[in-house]
């Protein structure tokens, strides 16, 4: 999503602080943890090119789609940009003392002695009872900042700045791979609904020549009613896959950010639907993928530059100020007297009952939180890579096996119901292949929707493709 521009209130002099504090990247954390340096578990012959937009690698075009729609009419991303404008805007706030403040006043006031003659605080009298006055001048003031506190405030205002867009960036990873999952959701639903009716279809094909077989006196009451049942089951399915595909359809469109009677998916088929190999690189590149670690390091680095302001709180200010004007009775005599005015003063804290060394311990102590959520982050990084890279393995494995077992249960149940046909075969058999094979076809594609959710999910668990601004 497009990042918006600065506010156009925002001063020019204060643009160009921000922009120079941008230009600079955070400063190195060291984290204490090492990276490992393979993963324990790789996709094989993976390529190692990561593209950022990694949904178009499902091949589906509805995907692509629906995934731009959501970046562009989500209001989880919205709040997001709306966030990062406001930290825009605290960073040209924070960075404005570190140029003078100048300011222009323009006065006329009109005094008018009502009575009496007057006093010292009054310059009418009983004689001139209306005094007019004019007063124009300009005012500079500036606080030197010997100890970096104010340079280190409107970096730590760059530094949240930059933690709220990679805030916004991961909002947005969140948001897309959420999308794609529950479009993957509602396709897999869609496919097991068509498969509990072929198989509906099926079972009442097998009740209708057991009916007749059992009008004819060749079958039991039992056989006519274990198919009656089987039929019965297999009807009650179809209601709770429809709801799934319901609900997963109803969160896509609440993500897309639109009621569901506005959101058409289509009729793309799910096999339709294919993952990409994805090269997962090394663990240290992690550190530059996720724009979670990402944010927690502009966190951290943000409450370093607080400590700075607590420390520099607690030592002298000086403050210088100008003044440059003129004053006069009448209008057109304002500018006949000119005068300026140079100012200085010195503060120094003396006592405030421990205020701002605690202020100071405080600023250490998030300083300490934000270092353990910063390793937090990229020990949960590499844990997320992890897992997923070990679920797309085991997934590949077991799809492999199941493949086979899909196979032969299709063989058996033809086999056994054309043995039935001919009355080589009992019932049993027909209803034993019957059962084994929808179970087969239902978990080929629970299975294979969660293949496309463990690549989803390395996709997210390596950033998506983001990568860090230089």
């Amino acid at each position: 999503m497009n990042k918006r521009s600065l506010p156009s209130h925002l001063s020019a002099v204060s643009l160009c602080l921000l922009l120079n504090a941008c230009t600079g990247n955070p400063p190195a954390v060291d984290s204490g943890i090492v990276a490992p340096t393979a993963w324990q578990f790789a996709e094989r012959d993976a390529a190692q090119a990561t593209n950022q937009q990694w949904w178009m690698q499902f091949g589906s075009p509805q995907l692509n789609r629906l995934v731009e729609q959501a970046r562009r009419d989500s209001f989880d991303v919205a709040a997001a940009m709306a966030r990062v404008r406001q930290a825009q805007a605290s960073a040209v706030i924070a960075g404005a003392p570190l140029l003078p403040e100048v300011k222009f006043n323009l006065a006329a006031s009109r005094q008018r002695l009502l009575r009496g003659s007057g006093n010292s605080d009054l310059d009418a009298t009983e004689s001139n009872n209306t005094v007019n006055s004019y007063d124009a001048n300009f005012t500079a003031s500036y606080e030197v900042d010997f100890w970096g506190g104010r340079a280190a405030a409107r970096d730590s205002a760059v530094y949240a700045l930059r933690a709220s867009e990679f805030d916004q960036a991961t909002v947005e990873l969140t948001l897309l791979s959420n999308v794609a999952d529950r479009y993957a959701q509602t396709l897999a639903a869609r496919e097991r609904q068509q498969i509990a009716e072929l198989n509906l279809t099926n079972a009442r094909n097998v009740l209708e020549l057991v009916q007749t077989r059992y009008n004819a006196g060749s079958a039991t009451a039992l056989e006519l009613a274990q198919q009656k049942s089987l039929v019965a089951s297999q009807q009650q399915q179809l209601p709770l896959i429809q709801q799934l595909a319901e609900e997963s359809q109803i969160t896509l469109a609440a993500l897309l950010g639109q009621p569901v009677q506005m959101v058409d998916l289509g009729s793309e088929a799910f096999q339709a639907l294919t993952w990409p190999s994805i090269g997962p690189g090394v663990p240290s590149q992690l550190l530059s993928q996720r724009p979670d670690i990402a944010q927690a390091e502009a966190q951290l680095a943000a409450a370093s530059a607080d400590v700075t302001v607590a420390r520099a709180a607690m030592l002298p200010t000086l403050t210088l100020g100008a003044t440059v004007g003129s004053g006069a009775y009448k209008a057109n005599e304002i500018l006949r007297s000119p005068f300026y005015t140079l100012t200085s003063g010195l503060i120094a804290p003396i006592f405030n009952n421990g205020r701002l060394s605690a202020e100071r311990d405080k600023a250490r102590a998030r300083q300490d939180e934000l270092l353990q959520t910063y390793r937090g982050a990229i020990i949960n990084g590499f844990a997320d890579v992890e897992k997923s890279l070990s679920r797309i393995t085991r997934l590949d494995q077991q799809r492999q096996w199941q493949t086979e077992e899909l196979q032969q249960a299709r063989t058996a149940f033809q086999i056994a119901e054309s043995r039935y046909q001919a009355g080589a075969e009992d019932l049993l058999t027909v209803l034993e292949t019957q059962r084994t094979l929808y179970a087969a076809q239902d978990q080929n594609v629970q299975l294979r929707l969660s293949r496309i959710q463990a690549s989803i999910a390395l996709y997210k668990a390596l950033g998506g493709g983001w990568k860090t601004k230089i």
